[in-house]
């Protein structure tokens, strides 16, 4: 079985950093991309940042270019976020996806369960 865990979610100041983890099970994702999307309450799921398989090429949201970052470990078969600088605005349940069907900031084939994070003001 497939699954997909976030970790590192929580609650943290405005300005803060706080760093997110993806651990994959059931097979290896070393060969595809994996992105982090975003939901707020009463808004719709965002594409927030997708990483090729081999890490070289890596894609952000306008909204979150410059403070988050996207990063991978393939023998740990795992995919993470550096947030920095986190603003009241970047508050929702993070997700993290693996295998996109087709474009990287669009649907995946695998999906977590999400994480909550809660930005202070």
């Amino acid at each position: 079985q497939v699954q997909l865990v976030e970790s590192g979610g929580g609650l943290v100041q405005a300005g803060g950093p706080l760093r997110l983890s993806c651990a994959a099970s059931g097979r290896t994702f070393r060969n595809v991309a994996m992105g982090w999307f975003r939901q707020a309450p009463g808004k719709e799921r965002e594409f927030v940042a997708a990483i090729n398989w081999s890490g070289e090429a890596r894609y952000y949201a306008d909204s979150v270019k410059g403070r988050f970052t996207i990063s991978r470990d393939n023998a740990k078969n795992a995919v993470y976020l550096q947030m920095d600088s986190l603003k009241p605005e970047d508050t929702a349940v993070y997700y993290c996806a693996a295998e996109p069907k087709n474009r990287l900031r669009e649907q995946y084939n695998y999906w977590g369960q999400g994480t909550q994070v809660t930005v202070s003001s």
